[in-house]
Formats: structure tokens, sequence, C-alpha cells
């Protein structure tokens, strides 16, 4: 009984031997969707479709069986994820017997094979087995290209999922292939085709003898002749094909010897095209060929590239891939070096191109110029005096060709690390002029074009210090001109002090793989900054405007960025001979170390008061912070008890800020012990003092931020303490929301103190483990606040996932999705910016948890769309542009809401959000089609 029922669940049923006898006869053309759904949602099997069919599969009428086999065929293509490896092997048996059928059976077959080629479930074997058959029983360029793509899809498929048996054949296989594509025509057919050769050559299948066979079938096609024909549904183009070509002949040096001599034939020719796309390629081939590839070709390469004047950048660029090739090149006698005897049309060449009007044209002779400068003793001093004047000239041009003058810089610092001689003796003196000229008072009008050129010539002399001979020139002129700005001499901003900073920064970073250079900088520099600062900060019977902006935030930012640069990289021993000058100046007003140290008053920047000098500590801090942890800072305890005292005073919030940072900057590197603990008692009981009621509220609670960071990097017991007292703080009215903002500091890297270049203790997991320790809390915390608080818990939260890896969150998301959903709808900006940061990349590593949400998440990002804050717009459409990265079936049903709604900012006044409406609404418009 139990043999029987099995046969009869086994057996077709009435409905699916309908559907198979209406189709076979001619008389229904859609049931394979129909059969393929049933068989999906488990109603019939694929064997019982088989057992349908088996009367049309064995009819002796060929267009019956083609038939039979045409429906088998769609439903495996519906259905091959279903079969069972059992099953596999009986269809691709069968389907291999079919290959010797009629002509009208092939196609249906072919199709059936293609599904079979997905199956994940393939045995072993069998693909090589397939293969095989096709090779031998088909002649592929006799059937129908839709035909002859099917075949080419099939070898694709299995040389995506089945490389290593594939490979087991052996050259076979490549000769196969060749019978299948030789004589090809169809321009879909041979995108696939030059696919398949190019992924034969790159993954190391093996070409046997026939390398030529295989350079013979594909260059037939070389130059690429084909235009498409109007209204062309396909959209191939001719470029399409040239280029999937050139990465086929270009991508192995075994197919120089048949290729070089194919293209300097075709560089010769009338046709332009022609002679265009044989430069191109020969230029991807400098990337793959070598020096026994090229060599012999060189004469005539040569000889027929100076016939060319008509195509100067394809020229060059193909130039300059041979010169990258010739570095790699290693010759014993110079005179061997093939470009000695071309050495002169080289540069008249380059030299050309860099005063081409053309944009482009320069771009590709400065990289060449920088190419050809690498290559040893080719250059003359006459080569380099022009070389050196045009790259001067190229360095002051117009914002325009902004990008000409940033390769220009590049490649000044490049070639004078290797010729300091000659851009000492032709480069040096014109940017000292430059400098010079303006260092009096200037007209109005000439103002801004001063100011131009004086930003392009201090950028010049910082991109050129990459010799340590050319930084003794460079950081005095440097620094002078700094002293000329202090002293009046020239019309000054703080965007002018500025400017020089970024300089000096520019020239310390390059320093740093010196140490001689690098110690040279720093005595040099940081004397001279500190004491323009501390002559600016004199009290002065008449304030002078000019030394105001000294004493600016944004210039000392800049000074700080220059000092801490200029410390980082000191050996142990001379930042501890440093140390010695600089805390003493800020301790005991010791200016001896100064140049020009005749000042008009006493240095006392930790005094009551001393107002404007106190400003100066962050110049103290970016020092101290940057040295090695090894190195013994003197007087440290009167120093920290200084830094604690001015942290928590009100009357300078720059100062105050500043004492903090530094404070937390030594206590971080500051080893464990009865030392370190004090100084965390202090900064404790100054904490909870000033927290109190009382004009000190914010500082305190600036030094409570540093302390909990400079901690959490270093992994502290304490920190867990203060973590705590700085979540209370999200309740306070006054402090709650800078409580909030200073998780995104706990969780952020600095650019000034506690970084990993200034040496801090950074723990290389502490994000991780803060969100260990915290989230929770923080979770709580903000379903017990009260309705006016809970917005701060949210910032708070929000910063912390913004800043956690992805690999992190994504195991959390579930749980915590929900809260930042709700954070969306916080008023507050900076929270709505910061969870839409969060939620951005999050919508395309894990889609499936997301998809939950959509109803939501399209909703609320459509909103923010319509923010008053631009980056809240910009945010929002991006959000919108990642969203289609969900399953579609969960998108279709908002697709018209979304494109209507997304016609509104295509008109906003801002372009940058106008260019992210653009975006989103063309993946939304695409959504669902084919090939989307």
């Amino acid at each position: 009984m139990a043999a029987a029922a099995a046969l009869e669940a086994a057996a077709p049923t009435g409905a699916l031997w309908g559907l198979v006898h209406d189709f076979v006869m001619g008389q229904q053309e859609g049931p394979a969707d129909q059969v393929a759904a049933d068989v999906k949602s488990g109603n019939y099997t694929v064997l019982q479709v088989v057992e349908a069919l088996g009367s049309s599969l064995e009819n002796p009428e060929p267009r019956t069986r083609a038939r039979g086999i045409q429906l088998l065929s769609q439903v495996l293509l519906h259905c091959h994820t279903l079969l069972l490896e059992k099953e596999v092997v009986h269809l691709i048996l069968f389907y291999e017997n079919r290959l010797k059928d009629h002509h009208l059976v092939i196609p249906s077959v072919l199709q059936g094979l293609k599904a079979l080629s997905l199956c994940v479930a393939l045995p072993p074997g069998l693909a090589v087995s397939v293969l095989k058959a096709i090779f031998q029983e088909v002649h592929v360029q006799s059937l129908p290209q839709v035909d002859r793509h099917t075949v080419y899809n099939i070898i694709t498929n299995f040389m995506r999922t089945r490389e290593e048996e594939l490979k087991s054949l052996g050259a076979d296989f490549t000769f196969g292939f060749i019978q299948v594509m030789d004589g090809e025509k169809d321009p879909r057919n041979l995108l696939v085709a030059f696919r398949i050769v190019h992924d034969l050559i790159s993954r190391d299948y093996s070409l046997g003898p026939f390398v030529e066979e295989l350079f013979e079938v594909t260059s037939c096609y070389f130059p690429i002749d084909f235009t498409p024909p109007p209204n062309d549904p396909h959209g191939i183009q001719r470029e399409d094909l040239i280029l999937s070509l050139r990465a086929v002949l270009a991508s192995t040096p075994r197919f120089a010897e048949f290729l070089l001599p194919l293209l300097i034939e075709k560089v010769d020719s009338e046709v332009l095209s022609a002679k265009l796309d044989s430069l191109q390629t020969l230029n991807a081939c400098c990337a793959v060929y070598g020096q026994k590839e090229l060599k012999d070709f060189l004469p005539s390469l040569w000889a027929s590239i100076r016939r060319e004047s008509s195509q100067r950048r394809t020229i060059l660029e193909m130039l300059l891939g041979f010169l990258k090739l010739q570095q790699k090149w290693s010759y014993e006698d110079r005179d061997q070096r093939p470009l000695n005897g071309f050495k002169d049309q080289l540069c008249s060449l380059v030299f050309m191109a860099l005063t081409d009007p053309s944009t482009q044209l320069q771009l590709v002779g400065i990289r060449t110029l920088t190419v050809l400068g690498a290559q040893p003793d080719l250059l003359s001093s006459e080569d380099l005096e022009l070389a050196v004047g045009h790259l001067y000239r190229l360095s002051f041009l117009e914002e325009d060709s902004q990008s000409c003058r940033v390769a220009a810089l590049e490649a000044s610092g490049t070639l004078a690390a290797l010729y300091p001689v000659a851009f000492s003796s032709h480069l040096i003196p014109k940017l000292t002029e430059e400098l010079r000229v303006g260092e009096s008072n200037l007209t109005k009008g000439d103002e801004h074009i001063q100011c131009s050129r004086h930003l392009c010539c201090l950028q010049a002399l910082s991109a050129v210090s990459t010799h340590p001979s050319i930084v003794k020139e460079t950081l005095p002129l440097l620094l002078q001109h700094l002293w000329q700005v202090n002293r009046g001499h020239m019309v000054a901003q703080s965007s002018d002090v500025i400017a020089v900073c970024q300089s000096l920064k520019q020239v310390a970073e390059k320093c740093q793989q010196d140490p001689e250079s690098c110690w040279y900088f720093h005595q040099t520099a940081i004397p001279c900054l500190l004491a323009l600062a501390v002559q600016a900060s004199m009290p002065e019977k008449e304030p002078s405007v000019l030394k105001k902006v000294l004493l600016e935030d944004e210039v000392l930012a800049a000074m700080v960025s220059v000092i801490g640069t200029a410390t980082t990289h000191l050996s142990p021993e001379l930042a501890a001979q440093s140390v010695t000058h600089i805390v003493p100046l800020f301790l005991d007003g010791n200016v001896s170390f100064l140049p020009e140290n005749s000042f008009p008053s006493r240095f006392q920047p930790f005094q009551d008061d001393a107002s404007g000098q106190r400003r100066l500590i962050a110049l103290l801090m970016a020092f101290v912070c940057s040295l090695p942890r090894n190195v013994e800072i003197p007087q440290l305890n009167q120093l920290m008890r200084e830094l604690l005292e001015l942290s928590c005073c009100h009357s300078c919030p720059f100062s105050s800020t500043a004492a903090a940072k530094c404070f937390a900057g030594l206590l971080n590197k500051h080893p464990a012990g009865q030392q370190l603990d004090e100084f965390l008692q202090l900064a404790v009981d100054k904490v909870e003092a000033g927290l109190g009621s009382g004009p000190c509220r914010s500082q305190a609670f600036t030094l409570l931020l540093w302390v909990t960071k400079a901690l959490v990097l270093r992994y502290h017991p304490l920190s867990s303490c203060l973590t705590a007292r700085l979540m209370d703080l999200l309740n306070d009215p006054e402090l709650g929301p800078a409580a909030a903002d200073g998780f995104s500091l706990l969780m952020s890297d600095c650019t000034d103190v506690l970084t990993r270049a200034g040496h801090a203790e950074v723990r290389i997991m502490f994000r991780q483990r803060f969100f260990t320790d915290n989230v929770p809390a923080l979770v709580q915390g903000f379903h017990a606040a009260p309705q006016d608080v809970k917005p701060n818990y949210l910032k708070g939260l929000s910063h912390v996932l913004n800043r956690l890896p992805k690999p992190v969150l994504l195991p959390e998301l579930p749980t915590l999705l929900s809260l930042l959903l709700e954070a969306l709808s916080c008023p507050d900006c900076v929270v709505q910016l910061s969870t839409l940061s969060c939620l951005q990349p999050l919508l395309l590593e894990a889609p499936q948890v997301m998809s939950l949400h959509v109803d939501t998440l399209v909703t609320k990002f459509l909103n923010l769309s319509s923010s008053p804050s631009m980056a809240v717009r910009i945010a929002a459409l991006q959000c919108m542009h990642a969203l289609t990265r969900l399953p579609t079936p969960v998108l279709l049903p908002y697709k018209p809401q979304v494109i209507r709604a997304l016609a509104k900012p295509l008109d906003d006044k801002k372009r940058l959000v106008r260019k992210e409406a653009v975006s989103a609404r063309g993946e939304w418009f695409l959504l669902g089609s084919p090939g989307s």
C-alpha cells in the first residue's frame, strides 16, 4: 500500500498533463511559467514534469521533441536552485545525449544545459563532461545568434563556479573554445567571447600550443569597425568592443611577438581611427610587457611614432607607459639604455605638451616629465633648467587650471628630491623674489592678486622641501615671511598667517623621513613660532590689530598643527633636550632660548591677569602632548596643577579648553602608579566642585569630557565611573545637550591631542569596548528618561553607533534599529545627520534587516529631504539612494510615491542637493526594470 501511495504521489496530475499536452501540441504558448510556479510551490516535482513530458521527449517528430525539451528547459531555468544532486546527474546525461539530436532540438537542449550550469548541486566532473559534449557535437557558428550566446553563457557560468575542473582539461579547453568562437560576428556575442578570452589568460588557464591560434581568433577583429544600427535596443557601442578587445590583446606578454608587428602596421595606416586605436592599445601593453618582448621592436615603434603629430596626447600617454616600464628594467652599461638615443626628442615632446593650452595634455606632460626625471643620468642640466622653469610657471596657474597646478607642485616635490641643486639654483631664487614682492603695503586693487600669488608661492616652497639641503633654504624663507607679517611690512589677515603655517606643517611632514631634517625643523621653527606668539601676547598701550591676528583661535590652531607635527617624530633624546626649554618657558617665563627675546614684560601664562598669554597654553599642549611617552617632563607636578586650575577658569573658554586637553593628554601617557592616582583624584575633585552651581560648570564639564576620553582610550578602570557621570548629565537641563555631543568626542579620532601619531596610548578596540560597556545603559536610560530629555539619549546613542565599526554593529542592529528610527524624528539636526550617516551603510550591508522597516524608512527619509539643513537634505537623499539596494519586491509598492516626492528636491536652491536628488530618483526610476 505504501509503495502504491508513493507511486501515485510521483505521478503527474491531470492538470499538469493538460498543460504539457497543450504546449507540446502548440495549442498554448505560456504554461512554462505556470508549471515553474507550481514546482516552486511544491505542487509538482521536476520528476513529475519529466514524466508528464515522457511521450513528447521520445516522439519521432523532431518538432514535437523540440517543444517538449523547450518546456522542460524553461522550467529548469526557473527552478534550477531546487534540484537535488541526483536529479542534476540524470538531467545532464539526458541533455548531453540530446546534443546528437536533430538540429531543431539543439536550441532547447542548450537552454536546458544553461539552466543546469547554474546549479549549486552540480556534482564534480559534469561541467567538463558538458563542455566536451558541446565541443564535440555542436558546430556553434552554424547556430543562430541567440543560441551561440547561450553557449557562451554556459562556458561563462562554468568558468565562474568550476574553474579548477575546467583547468584539468589543460589546453583542450582553450582549443575547444577557439573552435566555438572562430568566425563570430555578432557584437553581443563578441563582448562575452572577449571576456572569456581575457579570463582564460588572466586566470592562468593552460594555453598550451594554442597561443597564436587564440591571438588570431581575437586579433582578426582589430581594429574594431562597427557602427551600431539606428535605435539599437541592445545599446552596444563601438567603444565597448574596442575596450574589451584591447583588454584581451594587452593581457599577456605572450601575444607580443604577434601583436607588436600588427600595431606598427596600423600606426602607419592612413585610417585615423586605426592609428588612434593602435597607439592606445600599445599604451595598454606597456603595463604588462617587459624588456624581452619590446626591445626588438623599439626602433620600428619609435620610427612610426615620430611620424605622428596629430595625436600628441595619446602618443604621450603611450610613451609614459613605456617610461614606467623602462624603470623596471636594469642595465649594467649606460649606453645600453634604449631611451638615451631618443632623449632629445622625448624632452621636446614633453616641453611642447607643458606649453599647450590643453589642460589634459599638460597633465600628461607633467606626469611624463616626472617619470623621465626618475631615469638615472638621463636629463642634462639644460633639460633640468627648462623643466624647473615650466614647473614654476605651472605652479602659478589660475583657478581654472587647478588640477595642473596641483600636479606641477607634486612633480616639483618628486624631482626636487632627485635634483636638489637644480631646484636650489633655478626655483628657490624665483620664489624668494616672488615673496618679497608685496612685503610692503599694496594698493587696494592689487591685494587680491598678490595674496593669490603669495599663496601659490608658499605652496611651491613647501612642495619642493623634499631634500635636506632645500629645507635649509625654504624654512628660513617661510619663517622670515612670517616675521614680515608680524612687523606689519605687508597687508595681513589671519588667512595669511594660516597659509604660512599650513606650508610649515607640510615641510614638517616631509622632514619626518629624515631625522636630521626633523631636528633642524624643530629647533629652527618652534622657537620662532613661540617667540612670535609670546610677543603678540604682551600687553601694549596701543593694541595692535596685527598682533591680535596672531592670537585668534584659527591662527593658534594652525600653529598647534605645526608644533605637533614637528614634535611627533623627534627621537626621545632630542625631545628630552627640547622639553627642558619649552616647559620652563611656560612655568617660569624663561625666554632665553627664543629669538629676538627682548619683551616689554614677563611671560606668565598661568597668572590671573595674563588673559592674552593664557591662550598660548594651546602651543604648550601641542608640544608636550606630542612627545614620546618615555620623555620625562620637568616640573610635571607643578605643570599638572597649573593646567588643572586653568582648565576651570571661566574668563577665557579657549584657554580653559586647551588646558583641559593638555592635562588629559599628559594623563593618558602617564604610567600607572601613585602619581597618576593623585592627578586623577585632583581632577575628579575639580570636576565635582565645578559641576555644582556657579560660573564654571561648562569648563568643569569640558574637563570631565577630556579626562574621560584620555582614560577610555587606555582602558583605565576609572573611565567607567566618569562615563557614568557623563550619562547622568544627559538629564541636566543646562548641560544635557553638550553631554550628548560629548559621546561624539569620546568615539572620534582627534587631530591635535590624544592621537596615535602623538604617542598617546590608544587601545585598538576601544570603540567596541565602549559600545559593549555603555550602550545598554544608554538604551535603559532613554526608556526611563522624561520626554524632554529623551533626545539627549538619542543623540548620544546615535553618535556612538555612527562611529562604531559596522561589523560590530550589524549583530546588534535588530535590537537597536527601533531607537535609530525614533532618532530620525528628533528635531535636532545634529541627531538627524548623525543617524542618517549611521543608517546609510547599514542599508547596503544589512538589507534583509532594514527591509522589515521599509515603510518607516521611506516616510522618514522623504520627510528629511525637505529639512531646513542642507546637510540633512543631502544625507536623506543619499539614504533614499541606498534604499534601492533593498530587495526589489519590497520596494516596488513605494516606487510611484517616491518618484513623485523626489521631484521636489530636483528644484532645490542648492546644487549639491539637486545632484543627490537626480541620482536617487534615477535609481528609483530603474527599480524593477529589466537588467537593473
